[in-house]
């Protein structure tokens, strides 16, 4: 079906072939706190369980967890299988885990170097309910990306059987009163196509709604971690940034609204009640400060093809993103040749996307609880 909203006059997304051959700026800041061991108790639960992961082939499992990039591995390592040590800043780049298996099985003709796994798997139980940990790395963003993912998906349903998938992660922000880690849920997705007027583009819906009573306990605040930003360490980002790529933004001009400053307790919100849907395309589409976009959640780069492969199969699906790149400011420049807006989303998502990776790691696990 399809969404209707109002027409949007945007640039083409910035390929993900073209921001790979650019130098890439990590920024580095001084605040590092490590991710804190989860005390279950405050809430009268228990961490969830490691299994022994079959290596054959995807086990069974009643919902399954799809992350994307390192930080967020780490993030959903930390939560759902290792809560009981804290985790250090420097653990966000780390590609792999013990316990979590290669999942190669038939890869579809032309597969090479570049792309040769669908992803790794973990297995984990909650209660009484299997839960599959699957870290991806089959993206619409890459070389016949919209349907290698769509087989990845497909593979996982007819293997894995579950009656619901969650993809997590970061995302970019659309909404213009959303700070650096706020975590939005929806239960739709709208594919991007910057050829077609806004009205056009197709949004793929379930009727799932989140489970929120976990999240409402009194005590869960005290599980989530307020992102670590300081007025030093975003100055000492927008020094490296006008450095690095030859500018001379004032940081009033970069963190635009002070979106970049995490609010002292995060924002965990449930948008599943009403027809909100996030934005996801195939290269990096920016939200901005005149709220173009603000009608979806946020934007990202592969989870309305995760819903389209749902639809088909009739399993219900849900996207919990956090926001590791507020709105950028719109009076920036954003050109293929000078593309500031994103750069700097990408500075601040280098620099905090594992801290806000955390929150929504721990809104997926509490929305399984309940």
């Amino acid at each position: 079906m399809t969404k209707k909203t109002r027409p949007a006059r945007l640039t083409p997304p910035v390929s993900a072939l073209e921001k790979a051959s650019r130098p890439e700026f990590y920024p580095v800041i001084s605040n590092q706190p490590d991710l804190p061991i989860i005390d279950w108790t405050l809430i009268g639960e228990a961490a969830p369980v490691l299994q022994n992961t079959p290596s054959a082939d995807l086990p069974p499992a009643d919902a399954v967890v799809i992350t994307w990039a390192e930080p967020e591995l780490a993030a959903l390592q930390h939560v759902f299988c290792q809560s009981n040590i804290s985790m250090s800043y420097s653990s966000r780049n780390q590609g792999s885990w013990p316990g979590w298996l290669k999942y190669d099985k038939n890869m579809p003709a032309g597969a090479g170097e570049d792309w040769s796994y669908w992803g790794y798997y973990r297995l984990v139980t909650m209660g009484t309910k299997n839960v599959l940990l699957f870290k991806s790395n089959t993206h619409l963003a890459a070389s016949n990306g919209e349907a290698n993912l769509t087989a990845m998906i497909t593979r996982i349903i007819n293997t894995v059987q579950p009656s619901l998938i969650l993809s997590i992660g970061t995302a970019g922000g659309t909404i213009i009163t959303d700070h650096v880690g706020t975590v939005n849920t929806v239960h739709a997705g709208t594919l991007y196509n910057s050829g077609e007027p806004a009205t056009d583009w197709k949004t793929y819906s379930n009727p799932w709604i989140a489970g929120w009573q976990t999240i409402n306990k009194p005590a869960f605040a005290q599980l989530l971690f307020p992102i670590p930003t300081t007025a030093a360490d975003l100055a000492a980002i927008q020094t490296q940034f006008n450095a690095f790529y030859h500018t001379a933004f004032p940081l009033s001009e970069l963190n635009v609204g002070g979106l970049d400053m995490g609010d002292s307790a995060p924002q965990l919100k449930n948008m599943t009640g009403a027809a909100t849907s996030l934005l996801t395309a195939s290269g990096f589409v920016v939200g901005t400060s005149d709220g173009k976009l603000a009608s979806f959640a946020c934007v990202e780069m592969d989870d309305a093809v995760i819903a389209e492969a749902c639809q088909g199969k009739a399993v219900q699906f849900g996207f919990i993103r956090n926001i590791s790149d507020p709105v950028q400011n719109v009076a920036l420049p954003n050109t293929k040749e000078q593309p500031d807006q994103a750069n700097w989303g990408s500075a601040i998502y280098h620099a905090y996307g594992f801290y806000t990776s955390y929150n929504g790691a721990l809104a997926a696990w509490a929305i399984l609880n309940a």
